[in-house]
């Protein structure tokens, strides 16, 4: 069956606008943190997976970071583990950190991966302790305490920050053609894993690996203004001070600043996108309008 002429112009316009960006990105590595309701819905599963195994095929080389939040709470409940939290972070007992790293280390993780394998990919996954890709030291995690001028220290178990990433394994993986998928879980110097915040991760994966785009999925259209509006393009100088007069606030707060300290180091771009937006992905990078918030250094 042959297209009529006008779908016919249609198609030929979409694949003319993504050809310079095609050209452009041959060869860059892009960092793509995957959640929200990407990573729950089935035709948005497939539909990212796709995207990524079409970066791969034009000659980009997508690195996927996952997260699992929700995942972990639900196996946490099966086995009646309470779920505590401080600051939005999850409190990790030895007990806990061994349901995080089965699941994200393990169901999540190969999930992602066979996703990407049965629709025509080459992916494999891995965990920050693999290859001692990252190196993590613990979250120390400061509360004013009322009533007094001093802040009080809360230990909140296996919850780390990424001190270095070294990334042999992940180039390794690309120049052998493969996509990595990397759970967000790193290693202390004393051998003891940590949960990391999978935006966290992704960020500092991208600076590490000095890629051209740090992508991260939300479930939000992007950063909006105080009227509701998505703001599609920012220098990291107009973000600093849409945090300043309120504008970015609460649970926004923890991603912007990942995606600030992308680029402030040298990432080309940080961008933040609607996962709930079938083929996401592709729009942003292959259009020039995308569905999202594009965050640039202020020299450009």
């Amino acid at each position: 069956m042959s297209l009529d002429q006008k779908s016919a112009l249609r198609v030929a316009q979409v694949l003319n606008e993504a050809l310079p960006y095609i050209q452009r990105f041959t060869g860059k590595t892009v960092v793509v943190k995957f959640g929200g309701n990407a990573m729950v819905d089935e035709a948005l599963q497939n539909s990212f997976a796709r995207d990524i195994i079409l970066m791969k095929l034009v000659g980009m080389n997508p690195v996927v970071v996952h997260g699992g939040g929700p995942q972990i709470g639900g196996l946490l409940d099966k086995l009646n583990i309470e779920s505590r939290f401080v600051d939005g972070m999850r409190v990790t007992d030895s007990e806990t950190m061994d349901v995080v790293e089965m699941v994200l280390g393990g169901t999540v993780n190969k999930q992602i991966v066979n996703l990407i394998n049965k629709n025509g990919g080459r992916a494999v996954g891995i965990t920050g302790k693999d290859g001692l890709l990252i190196r993590a030291r613990k979250l120390q995690i400061q509360s004013e305490t009322a009533g007094l001028h001093a802040s009080e220290i809360i230990d909140i178990g296996h919850v780390g920050e990424v001190e270095h990433v070294d990334t042999a394994v992940i180039d390794m993986l690309i120049h052998g053609d493969f996509i990595p998928v990397i759970a967000p879980i790193g290693v202390g110097e004393d051998g003891a894993s940590y949960n990391i915040n999978a935006d966290l991760v992704a960020g500092k994966v991208a600076e590490y690996l000095h890629a051209e785009k740090l992508m991260l999925l939300t479930n939000v259209a992007g950063l909006q203004d105080k009227n509701g509006e998505v703001l599609t393009g920012l220098t990291t100088l107009q973000v600093d001070g849409l945090i300043a007069d309120g504008t970015i606030y609460g649970g926004m707060l923890p991603k912007i600043a990942c995606a600030l300290d992308a680029v402030k180091a040298g990432v080309t771009s940080a961008h933040i996108i609607d996962g709930r937006v079938p083929h996401a992905v592709l729009l942003e990078i292959f259009t020039d309008t995308g569905v999202g918030t594009l965050i640039t250094d202020n020299s450009e």
